[in-house]
């Protein structure tokens, strides 16, 4: 038994996803750390001034964080109910926010009382921004209405009635101070400029809009609601870009990088999708674990705070590409004490002895060279080896090939069958798998036949087995008849071509032969 070889595990193309730049630019976070609020998040906005800090609105008051701080540093809390998409301003000093009272509330961050409030809506507003000169601030309400404000005077200065439904989101322009846009639950984006006292642009989004937003170039605008992110340009007079459909359900909340290349989406099927501003591609996802009302990024991507319905924020941090600071440590021999005669060049009359490497068998192919096979099955089945399932089906095809699958496989108790029906179902469908395990499934169905009913949690294995196997069985019937369709097809295509090249050949003429009856010319000559 000294020359045994190993089972050679084969191993098996794995399909996954294609590792790009982008991946690995958006999976460079560390653990999200995560913040419990006093109700769900409706808005995160990032100041643009250092320090970075961050404003999260949940329930009845605002909170704002530090970059790395999981306690809030200052809280708003002078609201009678339900406060509303609290917004940083240019500089960082002053943050707007609505009601549910249909009061606008203006803040200093140095401060906690209000600096001015502003009444006039009748309803809720649900959307506050401020204009690119500082000195004005938009709404938009419960009312159907769009206001803007004057901070200095603490006035109305414009109001706009041209939605006929809730306007819940809105964004202002950051290069004209008299341009701002709304979407509404009436299914349009509008845009006004302060100017004209009216609506300058209208698209039709044909969903309620949950959120707008407007790229830095003031060219482009992106709306989304319903299952639909829709970009329009602007510049076209509001023609339609591109419709995005890759959410299962409501898109709530839009973001841009700060490069401005890429587009971030957040909708209530607990998905964060990444897409490419030039191609409109999704190049990354996250996952998260309830359903996402707003989306935040902060200076330099290097946050991701993400606020859910079940009142948890979610903060991503990325990893630090600083290197680690040397420790001292105990001196330890130096490089050439290790490659000590490595480096010997050989002489003419040196002879090289060398030593074979030993090499040490895994556990299971110490079994089957000492033929304890369902030791060695038993071992391929753990939970250590499971993780690895091409280990186990390459020992189950190797007792196959020897012909002793069916002793390892018998005389198991109800524990052992169920680990063993366990891995067939997990593996069974695998196409890379699935040769090997149906003729394992198929011995064990027989050596186990004459037990069947005596054990509910072995039964209860075979009927998930059987139906697996006959999903199977349907899967591979509506391949067949997907073949046959395309054999038709192709046919027909390969019988067309061929009878329209015949139909270009010109037809040959027909030899001309001669009729033993009649005489030929020279005949007739000769004659």
């Amino acid at each position: 038994m000294a020359g045994y070889k190993p089972v050679a595990i084969q191993t098996y193309p794995v399909l996954g996803e294609k590792i790009t730049q982008d991946t690995l630019y958006w999976s460079n976070y560390k653990t999200p750390v995560q913040i419990k609020e006093f109700g769900a998040v409706s808005k995160v906005d990032f100041s643009t001034q250092p320090p970075y800090n961050y404003a999260v609105t949940a329930s009845s008051r605002i909170h704002i964080y530090g970059r790395y701080s999981q306690e809030p540093i200052k809280t708003f809390s002078r609201f009678k109910d339900t406060a509303y998409c609290a917004t940083f301003r240019q500089d960082g000093q002053l943050l707007v926010a609505g009601s549910e009272d249909g009061v606008v509330r203006l803040f200093d961050i140095s401060g906690r009382a209000p600096l001015r409030q502003f009444e006039g809506h009748t309803k809720a507003v649900h959307t506050v921004d401020f204009t690119a000169d500082k000195y004005h601030v938009v709404s938009g309400a419960d009312d159907y209405t769009v206001k803007l404000w004057d901070i200095p005077n603490s006035k109305e200065i414009l109001t706009f009635k041209e939605h006929s439904d809730y306007v819940r989101c809105g964004c202002a322009s950051k290069l004209n101070p008299d341009l701002f846009v709304t979407g509404s639950y009436d299914h349009t984006v509008k845009m006004f400029d302060a100017r004209t006292n009216k609506s300058v642009l209208c698209v039709e989004h044909g969903q309620p809009v949950e959120s707008v937003l407007l790229f830095p170039s003031g060219g482009l605008l992106v709306s989304s609601g319903g299952r639909y992110v829709k970009v329009w340009d602007m510049l076209k007079g509001g023609q339609l870009l591109v419709s995005l459909k890759n959410h299962h359900k409501t898109v709530t909340c839009l973001c841009l990088s700060s490069s401005g290349q890429r587009l971030l989406s957040g909708s209530l099927d607990r998905k964060v999708k990444v897409y490419s501003t030039t191609s409109y591609k999704v190049v990354h996802s996250f996952d998260y674990a309830a359903s996402i009302l707003s989306l935040a990024l902060s200076h330099e991507d290097e946050m991701i705070v993400v606020g859910m319905t079940n009142g948890i924020l979610s903060v991503k941090h990325r990893k630090s590409e600083a290197k680690k600071e040397s420790v001292q440590r105990r001196r330890r021999p130096a490089y050439r004490t290790f490659i000590k005669g490595k480096i010997y060049m050989k002489q003419r009359d040196d002879i090289m002895i060398s030593r074979p490497a030993k090499k040490h068998l895994e556990w299971y192919d110490r079994d089957l060279k000492s033929f304890r096979i369902s030791k060695a099955l038993d071992r391929v089945l753990e939970p250590n080896c499971v993780k690895k399932p091409e280990v186990t089906v390459s020992i189950i095809k190797e007792l196959n090939r020897r012909g002793v699958l069916a002793n390892a496989l018998a005389g198991r108790d109800e524990k052992e069958l169920t680990r063993i029906l366990n891995f067939l179902i997990r593996n069974l469908s695998q196409p890379r798998f699935a040769p090997v395990l149906i003729n394992a499934a198929e011995i064990i169905i027989d050596i186990y036949m004459s037990v069947v009913g005596q054990s509910p949690v072995v039964d209860k294995k075979f009927i998930v087995l059987q139906g697996l196997v006959e999903k199977e069985i349907d899967y591979q019937r509506e391949l067949l008849e997907t073949l046959g369709m395309m054999d038709m097809l192709f046919a027909t295509m390969t019988r067309s071509d061929s009878t329209s090249v015949s139909q270009h050949v010109p037809p040959e003429l027909p030899e001309k032969t001669e009729s033993p009856s009649e005489p030929s010319d020279t005949d007739k000559k000769n004659s």
